[in-house]
């Protein structure tokens, strides 16, 4: 697997389309990072640890519905192997006017893009949620 947390919000989609209510994918710390800000931000009810039948660690996503619509409507890879982006403070997008969230990667940890602003903190900028 090329791209560990591209594959994770590709499950997260397409467990959405399909109504599922939770979603498992392969445990890392990148992954639990994000998970915990997308939790923060209130896209996500939350996430345990678990593990696989074979013993491997694994995360238990529970994902959240409003009036049986995802409260997730876009969630997009920025920064991606191939081509990474980084952005300074100053340069920190936006998502639809605030409204939705940008994940970003600083020195400082994971966080979302409002707490990197308030912090000061540029870094690599992981996805978009909105």
């Amino acid at each position: 697997m090329n791209d560990p947390l591209g594959d994770m919000l590709t499950r997260i989609r397409n467990a959405q389309m399909r109504g599922k209510s939770t979603v498992s994918t392969p445990a890392s710390k990148l992954r639990a990072w994000v998970l915990d800000v997308l939790a923060d931000e209130g896209y996500i009810r939350g996430y345990e640890h678990t593990t696989t039948e074979a013993g491997l660690p694994a995360l238990e996503i529970s994902l959240k519905y409003f009036d049986g619509t995802p409260v997730i409507r876009e969630l997009q890879r920025v920064s991606k192997p191939g081509r990474r982006v980084y952005m300074g403070v100053k340069e920190i997008p936006q998502v639809r006017q605030g409204l939705g969230v940008s994940i970003v990667s600083t020195p400082k940890g994971v966080m979302s893009d409002a707490n990197a602003r308030a912090s000061n903190v540029g870094g690599e900028v992981l996805c978009t949620v909105f």
